[in-house]
Order: structure tokens, then sequence, then C-alpha cells
């Protein structure tokens, strides 16, 4: 039998020449993650976690999105317009101030209702100007910031218990307004249960040494905060809109069943934060208890809108005339992205 010796195989010049070049031109084609910068309505909160709990977990990286910047903000107002301009792609704001702020052409849309019941309140320090009741507020001092979410809330909340708030006393004020409260310069402050709330107890002599009437028990039928972009980015880019979604929706599961987790994420995004655990635990047990969850989460998931409730939202604004006579109580909102995300029932 004869023996032979199979000779190597050789490729023609060429057919290397085209998988090395082949290589190199699929080389640049690569997808890089998209960048993102997210926008704060004000100094870092606990129900701002979500954000900081899907970076440090890596859930936006694992959506091929880089977020380069949670960027602090100045108030719901201005983080509306500078996510509307495109100077950040997603931001966190109250969805009543989002409504109002469309009607002023501002096209902003939220994605999700983080508290499902609004978590703004009338505060006073209960040991100088006790309240039980909306009428109790008579010949009071308010501080007030005139522009934003509180502005807007006190409106519509002083509007559905017979007031006006151009009857009552008013002190302007600047941020941090709620040292004046503090300090006694004024009487009463609008504000958050689930933010300055926990931090105002641990100055006024803790738990109890407030007294608070939450909108939402006097009249005040309305979402409170949550996420949202431009409606450019939505027309421009759906896909990354819906990974952000789903990545935001994923750590949401999270805060809820790990809050002490997501806390500690927030400290150690947030250095400055360090010696503050207490303070933002208790803003975010009092969202757990009170805000995050209603009938309509039970069926669609945290985070989701309501049509019905989103209207009512407006309709209590038109009420009160905080919305403008013929301003859309429909639009605002796009649903879709937030139900594609699984997101939890409870």
């Amino acid at each position: 039998m004869q023996n032979v010796t199979q000779k190597p195989r050789r490729f023609p010049r060429l057919t290397v020449g085209v998988l090395a070049l082949s290589m190199l031109v699929a080389a640049p084609f690569a997808q890089a993650a998209d960048a993102v910068t997210v926008q704060l309505d004000w100094i870092v909160r606990a129900n701002h976690a979500m954000f900081f709990v899907a970076k440090d977990k890596g859930y936006f990286k694992d959506a091929d999105i880089d977020v380069s910047a949670i960027r602090k903000g100045t108030g719901s107002t201005d983080a509306l317009r500078l996510v509307a301009t495109g100077s950040a792609q997603f931001g966190f704001a109250d969805l009543p101030t989002l409504q109002v702020a469309r009607a002023q052409k501002v096209p902003a849309v939220a994605l999700v209702a983080v508290n499902q019941h609004s978590p703004l309140a009338v505060i006073s320090v209960k040991a100088r100007k006790p309240i039980t009741k909306p009428a109790d507020l008579k010949d009071f001092n308010f501080g007030v910031h005139p522009s934003g979410s509180t502005y807007i809330f006190l409106k519509a909340f002083l509007a559905a218990n017979g007031m006006r708030l151009a009857d009552m006393k008013q002190s302007t004020v600047a941020p941090p307004y709620e040292s004046y409260l503090v300090m006694g310069r004024v009487d009463a402050v609008p504000g958050y249960i689930d933010a300055e709330v926990p931090e105002l107890e641990s100055k006024t002599g803790g738990p109890g040494s407030l007294s608070i009437l939450q909108g939402s028990d006097f009249g005040y039928k309305a979402y409170g905060s949550g996420m949202f972009t431009s409606e450019k980015l939505i027309a421009d880019n759906p896909g990354l809109v819906q990974r952000f979604t789903t990545a935001y929706m994923k750590a949401f599961k999270d805060v809820i069943e790990n809050p002490k987790e997501a806390v500690d994420i927030i400290v150690k995004l947030n250095p400055e934060f360090k010696g503050k655990e207490d303070v933002l635990s208790k803003q975010l047990d009092a969202d757990i208890k009170h805000t995050f969850f209603s009938d309509y989460t039970k069926q669609h998931g945290i985070g989701a809108i309501s049509a019905e409730q989103w209207k009512q939202t407006a309709d209590t604004l038109l009420e009160q005339e905080v919305l403008p006579k013929g301003a859309s109580t429909t639009e605002g909102y796009d649903n879709k992205f937030v139900q594609a995300a699984n997101a939890l029932r409870r």
C-alpha cells in the first residue's frame, strides 16, 4: 500500500487577506454603551435609591447603559426643563408638577409613578403650632418657595379645603426652607413625609414632634414623584428607554425587598451622607408604608400609571386652578415601558 504524505493545506493569499480585513472592519462596529445622565429633583433622598442601586449592582451596565452622572437638582421644575432640553436623558420629579410643566410646553413624559399616593404634607412643630385639620392653619405664617412641587401642592391643598394661599401670610424662603421652621421664623411649611419629615424630626425632638397633614388625607388626590424622560428620546430611541426602565424597575424591586442594602448603596455612592443612614432609612420606610403601593400596583406592578388616577391628578389641579383651563388631563405619561419591565406586583 502506497504511503501518501498529506501536504499542509494552503489558503490563497487573497483569502487570508480578506479574513484579516473583515476582522479589522468589524472591530469598530462593536456597539458602545449608551451614555446617560440622570437629573434628580433635589439633593439625594431615599426615593432616589433605584438609580444608585441599578448603577452599583450593574443593572444599567448589563443593559448597555453607561450612567455617567446622577446629578443633584434644585427642584422638579428645573429637573423637568433640563431633561426636556436634552441636558439629561432621564430624571426624577413630582408628577403633578410635570403636568403643569406640560401645560407650559415642556415636553416631559412620565414613565414610572414611584409614589402612588402623594407624600406631600403641611408640617408644623407641634410644641409651637399644633394642627390636626386644615382649618387650624388660619392665621399661620407659611414658609413658601414660590416655584416647584411644594408650591403647586400648597395652593391645591388649601384650595381643596376652602382656603387660598393669597389670603395667608407668606414668607418667601430659600432652600433648605425647612430650616426656617426649625428656627421658628415660620409656622408651617409644605414638605415630603419621605424627605423633610425624618430630617425635621431629628432636629425638633424626634418622632411625634411634628404635626403633619398629609395631602392625600385632606382632598389632595394626586400622584407623587416618579421617573421621567423626554418626548424626543422616546421618539428617537425607544430601545434605550425600555432598557433603562427595565433596569430601574429591577432596582425598584430590590429597594423594596432590601431597604437596608439600598441605604448602604446610597451612602457608598454619596459618601457625604455617611452618618445619615437613620434619616435615609426613615425616608424609605415612610414610602414603603404609605406611598409605593396601591390597588393598581397589585394588579399591574409597582410604578404603573393608571389612566384613571392620572386624570384624577390633573382634575385636582384643574379644580384648584393650578392647571390652566383647557390643559390635557390624559397626556403626559407612557405606561408601556413599565408594563414591559415585568414589575413586582404588590
